[in-house]
């Protein structure tokens, strides 16, 4: 199966000269629900990776201004604009914070422009002194400040953050039945492991690197159902509920695509590569429905997996866990072919 190539498309539809529309009605921008951080952050990573796509600036700029607006002080972002470009009532929501400061700390180490990175710096270092109890907000903002360490080795605001966020992130339990460190799994869940991966090898804690993944190849192995995943629903996911489950969210393929390439960066074992793209075959039909999870004349992810077919609203998570599904399926197939053309030169010489 073919992996098609990532697109931006969708999300400059999605898109205005205020911020990224959260929620679609179909293709098109569902305006009365405005804009949101989370999506913000995570748009942010996958425009700043998107190589020489030409959306990709425009997107990344518009991106990285509304979490500067949106930043309060200390690491505490506003959740929600509405779209009369006020923001909403809504209490700040600690996920939402950790989302914004993984993208902030994603272009901050790799963007192409260097406007881009210095502003991205900036703005990393006002918001670093953000620290969560709440798994699911530490793990991407370890993830953000990891890939900034990686360019910038000794950054102290990340450094901090790595080895606090190490300290407290939960590791694996003692039940060899259920090893998952919550009762159930929740939503995102292989961000976890890619956190612990990420952060530990930025700061040479081995034994962060190995618990993480250990808990990548047990969810690895869970979410499979046979030649395909089956992840985990809305509701969560317990050691006795029954599967598939459904509405299956196009975030559980984007987090474990990201934390089977981190896998892969870190270790070079390439038993990361298969599970990679079955989370890119999840989009293609390979699951427990067998339709596709995207529209290849918008470049649009759909909301949700359902019993019946598919969620046909294109809003932005889906899209976003599509395009970097995508991207780094793409990396890592062109990374492993690159390496493998010597053997091959090599075999054919003698």
């Amino acid at each position: 199966m073919t992996t098609p190539e990532p697109s931006l498309r969708h999300l400059m539809r999605m898109l205005d000269d205020t911020g990224l529309f959260e929620h679609a009605i179909g293709a098109l921008p569902r305006r009365s629900h405005g804009y949101c951080t989370d999506d913000a952050g995570r748009a942010l990573a996958v425009a700043v990776r998107a190589g020489d796509d030409a959306h990709a600036l425009l997107l990344a700029e518009r991106c990285l201004a509304f979490l500067a607006h949106a930043h309060q002080g200390q690491g505490r972002f506003h959740i929600r604009m509405g779209f009369d470009r006020r923001w909403t009532v809504d209490r700040v929501s600690e996920d939402a914070c950790g989302r914004a400061i993984f993208g902030i700390g994603v272009a901050a180490a790799v963007a192409p422009w260097a406007h881009v990175r210095r502003e991205a710096r900036r703005l990393f270092r006002e918001a670093a002194a953000f620290r969560s109890t709440f798994p699911r907000a530490t793990a991407p903002a370890v993830i953000g400040a990891a890939e900034l360490l990686r360019t910038e080795p000794g950054n102290p605001e990340a450094t901090s953050m790595v080895h606090d966020a190490l300290a407290g992130l939960p590791r694996l339990s003692r039940d060899e039945r259920w090893p998952w460190p919550e009762e159930r799994l929740r939503y995102a869940n292989a961000v976890i492991a890619e956190a612990l991966i990420a952060g530990g090898d930025v700061i040479d804690d081995g034994a962060s690197v190995e618990e993480g993944l250990r808990l990548l190849g047990w969810l690895v192995q869970t979410e499979r159902l046979g030649d395909h995943f089956s992840f985990t629903p809305t509701g969560g996911r317990g050691p006795d509920d029954p599967r598939p489950g459904f509405d299956q969210q196009p975030i559980e393929a984007g987090a474990l695509a990201d934390a089977c390439a981190r896998a892969f960066d870190v270790t070079g074992d390439e038993i990361w590569i298969e599970p990679l793209l079955l989370a890119a075959g999840w989009f293609q039909g390979r699951n427990d429905v067998g339709v596709s999870m995207f529209d290849p004349d918008t470049g649009g992810g759909f909301d949700g997996l359902r019993a019946e077919g598919v969620n046909e609203n294109q809003g932005a998570e889906s899209t976003i866990a599509l395009v970097t599904t995508l991207q780094q399926a793409g990396r890592v197939g062109a990374l492993t072919e690159r390496t493998s053309q010597p053997e091959a030169a090599r075999a054919s010489s003698s």
